[in-house]
């Protein structure tokens, strides 16, 4: 089965500030679905809109993360944001269903200091999402982030992850696999992919260190990575989570480099 590409619309097409015509944009080159971090600028009814007129998917958005100007980054591990972390939850919900989209990414929120208090709430949100989700029929998703990309960052490391994913044991949690996290944190990219995909709910990929498209210099050669993602018969979409080096049109020349399709 050939592999799915899809566009991040908080990544590319930053020749418009509005993610509401990013949908369109994407379609105009070929894109057939879409992922996007926060949708929640806008209004339902808006995206939805924006999302119709340009006939795309919606495969992944994140739950809401609070004001990232004051340095929250969700509120999975955060004691004491036990509302806010469940009010984030359900508007997730809300736009999700009206997007038809099966995919929520939960971040985990920052922490100054890990403490057992953080890895018990941790355990005990993310185990109250997965119920929800279930009800809803909606995916979860946790991400290992790198600390360089995002410093203090509590979910930082992919077998902390794979340990909660297990621990939780829900068909509707998994993990999020971002390729440019994977190689920042642990390298040895054969042999972590093929232990994680069991588990893996989605994927992203993106260059390092500069997080551009995959075929640009960088530590990891993607034309091996997408053929071992077709050899284990990974067939879920692939998001492309990076900064275009130039313009995103030109940019996406490395579909036909690469022999594949959006």
């Amino acid at each position: 089965m050939p592999l799915k590409f899809c566009a991040n619309l908080s990544f590319m097409f930053q020749e418009t500030t509005s993610l509401l015509e990013r949908y369109q944009l994407a379609k105009d080159v070929g894109f057939r679905a879409v992922e996007c971090a926060f949708p929640y600028v806008h209004t339902v009814d808006e995206v939805v809109a924006a999302q119709k007129k340009a006939n795309v998917e919606q495969i992944l958005i994140n739950a809401f993360v609070g004001d990232v100007t004051k340095g929250e980054l969700g509120f999975a591990s955060i004691p004491g944001a036990e509302e806010k972390f469940n009010d984030s939850l359900n508007l997730a919900v809300k736009y999700a269903k009206a997007l038809k989209c099966s995919r929520v990414h939960v971040m985990s929120g920052a922490v100054e200091k890990v403490n057992e208090e953080n890895v018990k709430t941790y355990e005990k949100n993310i185990k109250h999402a997965a119920s929800l989700f279930e009800k809803e029929n909606i995916i979860g998703l946790i991400e290992p982030i790198n600390p360089f990309s995002v410093p203090k960052y509590y979910m930082n490391d992919f077998q902390k992850g794979l340990k909660v994913v297990k621990k939780v044991n829900s068909p509707n949690l998994k993990l999020m696999l971002d390729m440019f996290h994977l190689q920042h944190l642990h390298g040895n990219l054969t042999l972590n992919i093929k232990e994680l995909l069991p588990y893996v709910g989605h994927i992203q990929v993106a260059q390092v260190p500069d997080r551009h498209e995959p075929n640009t210099s960088g530590e990891i050669d993607y034309r091996y990575i997408f053929s071992l993602l077709e050899q284990l018969e990974y067939d879920g979409w692939i998001g492309l989570e990076y900064r275009p080096a130039g313009g995103t049109k030109e940019g996406l020349k490395w579909v036909e480099e690469f022999n594949m399709k959006l």
